[in-house]
């Protein structure tokens, strides 16, 4: 039914005994929500991101409920702390399976008024901070000629959006990043795919955005309402089970919004 919230789905062990790597996953988006998907498919979790207090928050509820959890703080455009994070996370669990990519920036600016600050930096932390993120998990990955790479793209990536020219050339970079870097780790076993979220609505997005914009994105989607966190965290999951394992270098949309 239009509008209605599926059920939460239960796991149902697609990562069972995978060590997964989720960036930017504290807080109430999509980064928590698939590090949580990811728990209650069965992974070991290592969380990251630059905030040091949401983050220990986000690891003691997946603790608490019994998951198999760590993490670091990582700012992703500093590239000693990506390389400290796959470093930390392979000595902690033994081995990185899955490196999901969630840390990106947005904004609502327009070009004439831009600065170059404000693009260099949605482009550092979105796109530069993926390339990062995944370059340090392909050195790891192809070496035991296996492993798989998720990457949170966005429908602004292919759709054109007022005020949105930073994040959407950075998304659409992410999209053009994805299909490059899997066909070179393809021969070693590795695959890398992407996740185009539409609009997912959650906490933090109703706090940074303007209400008018929000409920006009809301009616332009097929079910008359944003996703749930979760619901692209269950796609992301999909992408990084053996499920899609013929699958790289693919750009998925949550939902319908491909031109």
């Amino acid at each position: 039914m239009t509008g209605q919230v599926p059920p939460y789905p239960e796991g149902k062990n697609l990562l069972n005994d995978k060590t997964v790597i989720v960036t930017a996953a504290a807080g109430s988006g999509i980064g928590f929500a698939t590090a949580k998907r990811c728990a209650e498919e069965g992974a070991s979790v290592f969380l990251s991101d630059s905030h040091a207090r949401r983050l220990d928050e986000s690891i003691k509820l997946l603790s608490e409920a019994g998951h198999r959890v760590a993490g670091v703080t990582c700012d992703v455009t500093i590239e000693e702390e990506v390389e400290g994070l796959i470093n930390s996370a392979a000595s902690h669990f033994g081995a990185i399976d899955i490196m999901i990519n969630n840390a990106g920036l947005g904004g609502q600016t327009d070009l004439i008024e831009m600065s170059d600050e404000e693009w260099f930096k949605v482009i550092d932390v979105t796109l530069n901070g993926t390339m990062r993120c995944t370059r340090a998990a392909m050195r790891h990955m192809i070496p035991n000629q296996k492993g798989v790479i998720v990457n949170n793209a966005s429908v602004v990536g292919w759709r054109a959006q007022e005020g949105q020219t930073h994040y959407a050339a950075a998304k659409a970079g992410v999209m053009a990043l994805t299909r490059c870097s899997a066909l070179e780790a393809a021969k070693s076993g590795v695959r890398i795919n992407a996740v185009a979220p539409s609009f997912a609505n959650h906490p933090f997005l109703a706090k940074v955005s303007d209400p008018e914009l929000l409920k006009t994105l809301e009616s332009q989607e097929p079910f008359g309402r944003g996703a749930q966190p979760w619901e692209v965290a269950n796609v992301i999951i999909f992408l990084a089970s053996d499920l899609s394992g013929y699958m790289t270098g693919e750009s998925i949309t949550v939902s319908s919004q491909h031109p």
